[in-house]
């Protein structure tokens, strides 16, 4: 049901509707987008003071230039939504039986107003310079590009590769620096010293970076300002080379809990409109929480611990480190490359580093997990998160980083299944001096159970339950579901199972799976990630010259976008009822 017939926005079902507005009108539409971006995310959860903060632009834009056939380009495209109310999507944020609809970031798949599929920093500038390098490779010299970027872009490197080669190309080329002077937390670096010397001169500052880049440079202090911004970018419309326009927005604008609490509304789960406070705030234990617990400790101990992150505090509940140990606490911004780097030149210096990383955003650093991170060996400790099936968007799928993490040389991949046993292998790899460590943080419920302290430097599987005929090594976060199948098998076709713990991703038990096929003809894997490269093909390339039959249950090699995690479960046979079936169908072949 459309919450609000009334509103001019419903006006508008494409760009060109708005062009014929008068300022005035803008400012009604601006004004009820915020109230639509508010009303979404208080009810689903999502981007709050992002959005909030770029309505204007948004607006200027679609006023001015000519979608799709002119190309905009938001970085992260996290500050789309007023983007997509102004092309046809406004039902995904006037209509709660359709907010489920619209994804959180552009998407080709939703309209022809969104070119690439983007949620990860920093690729704004260089998609923009390719779609410019076509443009004029295809002689449509008309067609203008913009690049959007801020939220702390700026900090990652490719955005610098960027802005280095878009001072090249010929013609056309506008990028949009959207300077609300934070990242999701605070910014970090010397370049956010240099753009608040141009906010406090009005562009004027001779410490101009995009200048020194070989790009030419507009300052637009108003950046909130719909009149401004039409101006400007009017002015700058027809421009035959690249320039940077720097604007000064305010991220969270019209929502004062967004302007007070600009980290906690970056992006928020749903709340109460009224007060800004999470609906559902109820405090639980975490896995979290005991990293963090342990760090705490080991630092009030006098151990040398640097724990560093890129730009994802909350992740990871790291706000409470920081509190704690200040000194000890280490944010790069959004620069995934340099927070491994740095890493190891603590490691190889004596320190001990503890570096978080999302699943997601990992890949980013690849070249430096391999180069410099295994290659030299060093005593780096990493904590992952969001290595799990995922509900979320196709952009921030974290499936696959036990396929490129347990490949690598050196590296220790472990999968703890419990709090007690995370905290002990973290013990572990922070007293231990002879390789990386990795540890994978469960993404399921909290699970406590008694575990005895281990040397975690060769894989030895821990059998929980020694049973015949089936064997489940159940990995990580998925134990639970191994023992949900230890009970179905049970039950549906009285098999007392073997249920093991492999406690690793990388390397084999040799002696345990040697002495497997003595009372098992079935082995079942269950990881909770990509299939392709995983542990269980691993485990299937151990068995392949023998006669035991290899089961993996995982993901498969698709991109998943906004799927229920119940429905994915489903979809991949992750209940245990269908798994036994699969057994089931198995042992009546033998």
């Amino acid at each position: 049901m459309n919450l609000h017939p009334d509103f001019l926005i419903n006006r508008v079902e494409e760009p060109q509707d708005i062009k014929g507005m008068t300022i005035d009108q803008l400012h009604q539409l601006a004004s009820e987008m915020r109230t639509l971006i508010l009303e979404r995310t208080s009810t689903i959860g999502g981007h709050v003071g992002p959005d909030l903060g770029i309505v204007e632009l948004a607006l200027a834009y679609h006023y001015v230039f000519n979608s799709p056939t002119d190309k905009v380009i938001w970085d992260i495209s996290h500050n789309s939504y007023p983007h997509k109310m102004l092309t046809g999507r406004l039902a995904g944020f006037i209509d709660p039986d359709h907010y489920q609809d619209i994804s959180g970031f552009t998407s080709p798949d939703e309209s022809d107003h969104d070119f690439f599929k983007i949620g990860h920093t920093s690729t704004s500038i260089a998609l923009a310079v390719g779609e410019a390098e076509a443009r004029n490779l295809k002689g449509q010299t008309d067609r203008k590009i913009v690049a959007v970027i801020g939220d702390g872009s700026l900090s990652g490197g490719l955005a610098f590769e960027g802005l280095n080669n878009a001072a090249k190309v010929k013609g056309n080329l506008i990028i949009v620096v959207n300077d609300n002077e934070m990242s999701i937390d605070e910014n970090q670096g010397g370049l956010y010293q240099g753009l608040k010397e141009l906010r406090d001169t009005n562009g004027e500052s001779t410490n101009n970076l995009f200048k020194f880049m070989g790009l030419d440079y507009r300052y637009l202090e108003a950046g909130n300002d719909v009149a401004a911004l039409i101006d400007t970018l009017q002015d700058l419309k027809d421009v035959d080379h690249p320039i940077v326009l720097h604007i000064h927005t305010t991220k969270g604008l019209g929502y004062e809990p967004a302007i007070e609490n600009e980290y906690g509304f970056h992006w928020a789960k749903p709340f109460d409109e009224s007060t800004g406070k999470v609906k559902d705030a109820t405090p639980t234990e975490s896995y979290n929480d005991a990293v963090i617990d342990e760090l705490i400790s080991q630092v009030d101990h006098g151990v040398k611990i640097a724990a560093i992150n890129a730009a994802i505090p909350g992740a990871f509940g790291l706000k409470r480190f920081q509190a704690a140990h200040p000194a000890h606490y280490f944010d790069v911004g959004i620069a995934e490359q340099v927070s491994i780097s740095a890493a190891v030149g603590m490691a190889e210096a004596g320190i001990r580093p503890v570096v978080f990383q999302n699943s997601t955003f990992l890949p980013r650093a690849y070249d430096q997990l391999i180069h410099d991170m295994a290659l030299n060996s060093l005593p780096v400790v990493m904590i992952v998160t969001n290595g799990t099936i995922s509900n979320n968007s196709a952009t921030h799928q974290g499936t696959f980083d036990i396929s490129y993490i347990s490949s690598l040389p050196n590296v220790n991949y472990l999968t703890p299944t419990s709090v007690e046993e995370l905290v002990d292998m973290l013990r572990w790899a922070l007293n231990q001096h002879d390789e990386p460590v990795v540890l994978r943080l469960p993404m399921q419920p909290l699970v406590h159970k008694d575990v005895q302290t281990d040397d975690y430097d060769e894989p030895t599987y821990e059998i929980a339950n020694d049973g015949d005929d089936v064997a489940i090594l159940a990995v990580g976060g998925f134990w639970e579901l191994g023992e949900q199948v230890v009970e179905q098998l049970k039950t549906q076709l009285n098999i007392n199972a073997t249920l093991i713990n492999p406690k690793s991703v990388t390397g084999l038990d040799y002696d345990t799976l040697h002495h497997l096929p003595e009372k098992h003809d079935v082995v079942v894997t269950l990881e909770d990630g990509n299939l392709s490269g995983g542990f269980g093909e691993t485990i299937a390339r151990y068995f392949g010259p023998s006669s035991v039959k290899v089961l993996s249950f995982g993901a498969p090699r698709v991109f998943n976008d906004n799927v229920p995690k119940n429905v994915l479960y489903n979809q991949f046979h992750l209940t245990p009822r269908q798994i036994v079936d699969r057994v089931q169908q198995v042992l009546y072949t033998l």
